[in-house]
């Protein structure tokens, strides 16, 4: 029995601890609620966010964004949230339709493509014109397409951070100060980075960037004042390259001396 009752208490006197930790700590707060597309604004949402909310990427890794079709808990998130963050552009025509259909007067929403200068793809040579894999028509080649990865150039994203900072204050003013330091501290790697490019670039052998598939960079290029060559334009789809664009890219690589 007394050995029972040694064990009794010491399991009480180690729970006293606990208990007393239990009562010290405060009740969770709520922090602010965002839900971006794709995983380039979701990630600078996550940098200035910090502790204070939470961040969801809607679309998963890989998803092919013209095709998308979002879900009943998709469409939930979006409603719920604080701050919704989509690119803009013909890849994201869904989310005009779905928040038309949103019922809620607080939420903020920040399209990137409103936050930078825009840019046309462009069909350089050698280039196949095929986009969301489908020739072209007459009239369709008197059409331009904007690029939508407007995040590519570290300029732009400094610029999407402080549109990002501007609109999390707004929703949560009562931690703006903390955002402004977070999105200071991460512009400032941003601006390193793009220094450390400009760098590269200017003493670089060669100017002239040979991309495979589709060229998602026209932003990075425009920025630093590089030539490239690729296959498609920055939003052609499921599309194979012919024979004759394959032929092409491998000479100017050979040209440029990279083999």
């Amino acid at each position: 029995m007394k050995k029972i009752a040694a064990i009794l208490i010491a399991l009480t006197l180690l729970s006293l601890p606990l208990a007393g930790c239990g009562a010290q700590a405060e009740p969770e707060t709520e922090g602010i609620s965002v839900v971006a597309t794709v995983f380039a604004p979701y990630d600078f949402a996550r940098q200035l966010v910090g502790d204070r909310g939470e961040v969801t990427l809607l679309l998963p890794p890989g998803s092919e964004t013209h095709s998308y079709e979002p879900s009943p808990k998709d469409i939930i998130e979006i409603q719920n949230c604080d701050v919704f963050i989509y690119v803009g552009g013909e890849s994201d025509a869904w989310v005009q339709t779905v928040l038309e259909g949103v019922d809620n007067p607080d939420l903020r929403v920040v399209t990137l493509m409103d936050c930078v200068e825009l840019l046309h793809e462009e069909t350089v040579e050698g280039m196949q014109t095929e986009r969301h894999g489908h020739d072209h028509d007459e009239e369709d080649e008197d059409e331009e397409e904007l690029d939508e990865h407007v995040w590519t150039s570290p300029r732009n994203a400094a610029r999407i951070c402080r549109k990002l900072c501007d609109t999390f204050s707004a929703a949560d003013s009562a931690h703006a100060a903390q955002y402004a330091q977070r999105c200071g501290d991460y512009v400032e790697q941003l601006d390193r980075l793009d220094a450390e490019f400009q760098d590269v670039v200017e003493n670089a052998a060669r100017k002239t960037v040979v991309f495979a598939d589709r060229f998602p960079l026209r932003y990075f290029a425009d920025a630093y004042g590089l030539d490239y060559y690729a296959a498609y334009p920055g939003c052609a789809d499921a599309a194979e390259p012919s024979a004759a664009t394959v032929a092409f890219l491998i000479d100017k690589v050979r040209t440029e001396g990279c083999l």
